[in-house]
């Protein structure tokens, strides 16, 4: 029997679709289509078949999308990636026929189960990154990396689905144009969110929100709707994820910090590389737990041999005496891991925040800039932060432009922050300037405030500040430092802005 075209849900259950697939049951159903379990006659095996809706086919946009879905999908074969069988018009009704996964989704699993183990999460990622490492390199781009997206079958494998709103990296058209945000925005990029083109680095970032959920049973954003949302991930600084579950290694934190930068340049350049990253903080994680459970031994025993010697063989059951031992050795190369990582993307120094040293400094993990309302809008040139801890005199942050080099009547002044690895205690901290004179005060703060009256002021300085060395009150336990610029360099009519080349805060 053909598909009706008046047709759906429920009544659709006992036809026979493409003369082929007998429909069984609903599984699941969105605003596009409905998936549902049929029985494929031919080779006598369960099937999903994705049908769509009847109310959206006359939508042109929804009808290319469910035809490239097909497109996209039959276009990969990887054992982490739902694998389409067949596909097909009746009636003008689209259909596509994937392989049955009996099992339930990684969305459903977070939300029954909460946290998952760290071995599993990071496995889990590693399986995912491994889907995304076939699809860019078929020239696809998921945009869609969520989840609800991710079927986990009996054995714990997990594949991803719903290529829906893939992309071609090189194609350009209407579904795809700048200016349109497409994409869960629980876990969408930032450059999706300002409705920009989006590469392979924006599933990365995807990724990264994925793992977070995954390690703390919970999106690191939350708001009023989608838009407010979608504006968190574009602002708003990754919750941290070892607050959130004190047992992530420092190896592991680092890798979610690069996989979620808010800058794509400060992302991962490839999937793959991700992935070696964590399979290497696999390694690591299995040693600190002591051993493996669920998906995390099958991830484990695939890994290569440059992954697998970061620990030693028979991790999977050691005795209490070794794992002590594995701890305290797997702690130096989760060091050496963090130190890495920050070499790639263009940091240098010591350990960051080992050193306990009076006037070691203080490195940052991650920086922004603090302009709260009434008189600010968020933002700072954002886009320059990276600028001022990057150890280069010669590149600048800078405010906006103040008429006559005073902030409005109802700005307070606008800040800088940076994120420390570790609590702190900074005794100094020093500003390098190409301004004459700034006035600024320092603050810090154990979490990330809303307002400047969550801040503790620490010290502050007037005048010609370049280089000098800013005395600051004793604090332990700060994770945040700010410069709060309050006085903007003198002008003789005109306009005036700060210039901050490099924030040092030290022991």
């Amino acid at each position: 029997m053909a598909i009706s075209a008046t047709q759906d849900g429920s009544e659709l259950i006992g036809e026979l679709v493409g003369e082929r697939y007998l429909i069984e049951a609903i599984v699941g159903a969105g605003g596009m289509a409905t998936v549902f379990r049929a029985f494929d006659q031919t080779l006598e095996r369960s099937v999903a078949v994705k049908v769509m809706r009847r109310e959206v086919i006359g939508e042109p946009d929804q009808l290319e999308r469910f035809r490239r879905e097909a497109r996209a999908a039959a276009k990969l074969s990887h054992s982490h990636i739902v694998t389409v069988i067949d596909a097909g018009e009746e009636n003008n009704r689209p259909y596509i026929v994937f392989e049955f996964v009996e099992g339930e989704t990684l969305k459903q699993r977070i939300k029954s189960g909460g946290q998952l183990p760290v071995t599993e999460a990071v496995a889990y990622a590693i399986e995912i990154g491994s889907a995304l490492v076939a699809a860019h390199g078929a020239g696809l781009v998921h945009r869609d990396v969520k989840p609800q997206n991710v079927l986990l079958d009996p054995h714990g494998h997990a594949k991803v689905a719903d290529f829906g709103i893939a992309r071609e990296l090189e194609a350009s058209d209407g579904l795809t144009k700048t200016g349109r945000v497409l994409g869960t925005t629980d876990y969408v990029s930032p450059e999706q969110a300002m409705g920009e083109s989006v590469t392979g680095q924006s599933d990365i970032y995807s990724l990264g929100i994925v793992l977070f959920e995954m390690l703390t049973g919970e999106v690191p954003f939350k708001g009023e709707n989608h838009v407010a949302v979608a504006m968190k991930h574009v602002k708003d600084q990754l919750p941290d994820v070892q607050e959130l579950r004190p047992e992530v290694s420092n190896a592991l934190a680092a890798v979610i910090e690069k996989l979620t930068a808010k800058e794509p340049v400060d992302r991962y350049l490839s999937a793959a590389s991700a992935v070696s990253d964590l399979e290497d903080v696999l390694a690591i994680e299995s040693a600190r737990a002591g051993g493996l459970t669920g998906e995390a031994t099958i991830v484990f025993d695939s890994l290569p041999k440059r992954s697998r010697r970061l620990a030693p063989g028979g991790v999977s059951h050691p005795t209490r005496t070794r794992v002590a031992w594995l701890v305290s050795v797997l702690a130096l190369v989760g060091i050496g891991l963090v130190l890495a990582s920050q070499l790639e993307r263009g940091t240098t120094g010591e350990r960051p925040g080992s050193s306990t040293n009076t006037g070691a400094q203080i490195q940052f993990r991650s920086v922004g800039t603090f302009d709260p309302p009434p008189g600010g809008d968020g933002r700072e040139h954002d886009n320059e932060v990276r600028n001022a801890i990057d150890g280069n005199p010669q590149t600048d942050w800078t405010t906006e432009s103040y008429q006559n080099g005073v902030f409005a009547s109802d700005k307070a002044g606008v800040g800088l922050y940076g994120r420390t690895y570790f609590p702190a205690d900074a005794s100094s901290a020093t500003i390098r300037t190409p301004n004459r004179s700034l006035g600024v005060e320092i603050y810090g703060a154990k979490s990330l405030p809303d307002e400047l009256g969550g801040w503790t002021k620490l010290g502050s300085a007037d005048g010609s500040i370049n280089g000098e060395s800013i005395a600051l009150e004793s604090a332990p336990g700060m994770r945040y430092y700010m410069v709060w610029i309050v006085k903007l360099p003198p002008v003789d009519g005109g306009t005036s802005k700060a210039r901050i080349s490099e924030f040092i805060v030290r022991r």
